[in-house]
């Protein structure tokens, strides 16, 4: 047999990690520094705007601004994304200004500076978000969608780890919390370089042309795919920043607590959580590829509701709010895994890129007004209001999703 003949062989041969090819390693470790930069400013900024004399509203504005500029970016990725042929270059554009964005908040102490560069970040991140996820599809087969997109959150959620860890170590060697933020700039910048330099981007015949394609956009969406995105707002406005954790995990501190101590309970928790995400992830998948995605992804808003009813009842305790932070990562991991698969599986691949755009924007619409809620509920002393509504829209979102799951039949490929 000759040496192309036995390459052919072993490529056709299944293997359960056949699916792991250069591109996907690309996308994970670009995921991977990506937020190692994000989290290292996420675990520092609650605390650096207590240090300069603001509030949760403050972070709440900050958040829902750039959550509402993230959205429309992310629609705005997916469009470009449906029109040209290379998809990398502008992905990888995305996560460089990402980086200097980020590490630029380091520079500024105002609301209105921290609120213009958090929202360039979060417009970045978005952007590149679609673009990603149809590079992340179209590296692997359908069969391996789940695994896939959980391996790629498992990544995530591990540089999630990774930079609340790397923040507080910095912060207890006696770095101030402006120059940690400068200090998210180098992981950014590797996160970039990673996808540039390792995905490789599947050839395309053409883009598709705005004259003729546009008009049918919409006729072409399968309906499924509307209902799901109805679900997934409806429970995204009870699915508020996690940033916010952050800020309940340090008040039994009190606002005399030292710096470091204050970080250490606070990025602690933030980096279990994010810990308990990563190691979910994987498994997530995994399961929605053996059984039907959809009920997983529900069983996954449900617990979702129950962390935020227990927010609502127990938020003054660290024991109950420990445990709502592990509940909150197993959800977390259920919910961006599976939203993804399932979205993949129903879009025709020459509508991906600007599907997982309006999906994106869809999720960000839904976290833009529940951040802005929950924000300026708690500055007001409101927590049991804060996550009660949270408790209601997420469980509309669960009883919308349980109705179309009995209602459509889902697609057996």
């Amino acid at each position: 047999m000759s040496r192309t003949s036995r390459e052919t062989s072993s490529q056709d041969r299944p293997s359960r990690l056949g699916w792991i090819n250069r591109s996907v390693v690309g996308i994970v470790l670009a995921t991977f520094f990506s937020d190692v930069s994000h989290e290292m400013c996420t675990a520092v900024l609650p605390l650096y705007l207590t240090s300069i004399g603001l509030g949760p509203a403050a972070l709440g504005v900050i958040e829902g601004v750039a959550d509402l500029l993230k959205s429309l970016s992310k629609l705005g990725g997916g469009i470009l994304g449906h029109y040209v042929k290379r998809k990398k270059p502008w992905a990888s554009v995305g996560y460089l200004v990402t980086s200097l964005s980020t590490g630029g908040m380091g520079l500024v102490s105002s609301v209105a500076g921290l609120v213009s560069l958090r929202s360039l970040a979060w417009i970045s991140r978005g952007f590149r978000s679609p673009l990603r996820d149809y590079l992340l599809a179209d590296a692997v087969e359908k069969t391996h969608y789940g695994r896939a997109y959980g391996l790629e959150r498992a990544g995530d959620m591990l540089g999630a780890v990774s930079g609340p860890l790397l923040a507080t170590l910095l912060v207890w060697c006696g770095i101030q919390f402006r120059t940690v933020i400068l200090w998210t700039f180098v992981p950014g910048v590797a996160a970039a370089a990673f996808l540039f330099f390792l995905t490789r981007e599947r050839s395309t015949t053409t883009a598709a042309s705005p004259e003729s394609d546009e008009p049918k956009v919409r006729r072409r969406f399968p309906k499924i795919f509307w209902l799901f995105l109805v679900g997934v707002l409806l429970f995204g406005l009870g699915d508020f920043s996690r940033t916010f954790l952050i800020w309940l995990a340090a008040r039994p501190l009190g606002e005399t607590a030292s710096a470091p101590g204050t970080l250490s309970i606070a990025a602690l928790l933030y980096a279990l959580h994010n810990l308990v995400s990563a190691a979910a992830a994987y498994p997530v998948g995994w399961l929605g590829d053996r059984r039907s995605k959809l009920p997983v992804l529900i069983a996954g808003y449900g617990l979702g509701v129950l962390t935020n009813l227990l927010l609502a009842l127990y938020w003054t305790s660290l024991a109950w709010l420990t445990i709502a932070i592990i509940f909150s990562g197993i959800y977390i991991a259920i919910e961006e895994t599976l939203e993804k698969a399932v979205a993949a599986e129903w879009l025709p691949r020459e509508l991906r890129s600007l599907g997982f755009g309006i999906l994106a924007c869809t999720n960000a619409v839904g976290d833009m007004a529940s951040s802005l809620y929950v924000g300026l509920l708690l500055q007001r002393g409101a927590s049991e209001y804060a996550f009660g509504i949270a408790v209601a829209a997420g469980a509309v979102g669960v009883v919308w999703m349980l109705g179309l799951i009995l209602s459509q039949r889902l697609p057996s490929e």
